[in-house]
Parts: structure tokens; C-alpha cells; sequence
């Protein structure tokens, strides 16, 4: 009896949906970089689904008593809402190709300071920078943003410190950062300009 197999021939333990299992993974991996390379990280979180999305009343707590309220229906990738914890001022929100990231930092010095800094340090693709604006929340904090675009999409950068007054020199400092993929930042500027201005300090009696 001959049990010789034919060339490329797959074991029926290895196959799913007709395929050979064992090259899926790998095939995956180069799927998952060529996003990266190609689109960047919103290509990978349209890959990946997420199941948290910020509803009506939400409030992220970013730490130290300061607060933000996110825009509906974007998924709360990573971050705290206030009741579930102290919260961190590390939080990423995501709704289709756009991504807003926050990070806290401590930095004695102004927002225009701080701003200053990530641009040295961040290793930024090429883009076209948009001029630097002086932007104030409800809560009375004073920031600065500044845009970008470039082949990879549009998006911003806004630094505040997390104190108003005579006590802003010496708070922690935030960086928001806004990258949609092209053509979606309009989309979603609504919503992130109402994100901004909801950015609310620790109460100090």
C-alpha cells in the first residue's frame, strides 16, 4: 500500500478553513507589522476589537483629585473612571482611526515649557506644524496646543499644568496627544475640543 503523500500536501489536524494552521500565525505577525509600518498604531486598533465604550456621565479620574469626561461611545483602551479608583493620568481613548492619548508628568515650569520638551524628545515623523495656541479649560486652566499633519494623518499635541494660579508652576503636567488617520480629524474635533475644555484640576480648598 502506498501512504506516500503528495507535495504540499496538509494533515487534516493542521487545516482550518482549508488553510495550513501552522503558517496562520506567522502570516498574522506580518499582517499586524505591515499596519504598524503602513498605517501606523490606529491601523492596529482597527485589528484589534475592544468591548469598553465611555457612555453619557462617565468621568476619567487622572490622579490627584483631576478629572476629564470622555466623549461618548469611544473605547476606553486603558485608564480609570471615577468610582473604580485613584485613576492615572495614563489614559488612551479610541473611536475608529483616531487615538487620544493622555500622560502625566511631573515638570516644574509652564505648559509652553513642557510642550517644548516633548518636541525635543519625541521622535515625531515628518509633519507640517501648525502655529502654537494659548487654550484655556472650563475649569479656568490655561494650555497650549499645537497641530500637525502629515502623510500618516492630522492631530495635536496640548500641554497643561494640572493647577491654576500661583500654583501652576509646580503641578504635574499633562500631555494630550490627538493623532487621527487622513481625513478623520474634522471628524472627531468636535469631541475632542469639548474633551480639552473638560480637563478639570484637584478642588483645593
Amino acid at each position: 500500500m502506498n501512504t506516500s503523500q503528495p507535495d504540499g500536501w496538509v494533515p487534516v489536524e493542521h487545516r482550518f478553513l482549508g488553510l495550513d494552521r501552522r503558517q496562520l500565525r506567522p502570516a498574522l505577525f506580518v499582517l499586524v507589522v505591515g499596519l504598524v509600518l503602513i498605517y501606523g498604531f490606529q491601523g492596529l486598533n482597527a485589528l484589534i476589537p475592544w468591548d469598553n465604550p465611555t457612555k453619557a456621565g462617565d468621568v476619567l479620574a487622572l490622579g490627584d483629585g483631576a478629572t476629564a469626561v470622555p466623549p461618548v461611545g469611544w473605547q476606553l483602551e486603558d485608564g480609570t473612571l471615577v468610582g473604580d479608583g485613584s485613576g492615572s493620568a495614563d489614559v488612551t481613548l479610541v473611536k475608529g482611526g483616531a487615538t487620544i492619548h493622555l500622560q502625566g508628568a511631573a515638570f516644574t515650569g509652564s505648559a509652553t515649557a513642557f510642550l517644548d520638551q516633548v518636541r525635543r524628545v519625541e521622535e515625531r515623523s515628518p509633519a507640517v506644524t501648525g502655529p502654537r495656541a494659548s487654550f484655556t479649560t472650563d475649569a479656568g486652566l490655561v494650555g497650549v496646543v499645537e497641530t500637525e499633519s502629515g502623510p500618516r494623518g492630522e492631530g495635536l499635541d496640548a500641554a497643561f499644568k494640572l493647577a491654576a494660579g500661583a500654583a501652576a508652576d509646580t503641578a504635574p503636567a499633562l500631555l494630550v496627544e490627538v493623532a487621527a488617520a487622513p481625513g478623520e480629524f474634522e471628524q472627531y474635533q468636535d469631541e475632542i475640543g469639548a474633551f480639552l475644555r473638560s480637563i478639570t484640576p484637584e478642588e483645593r480648598a
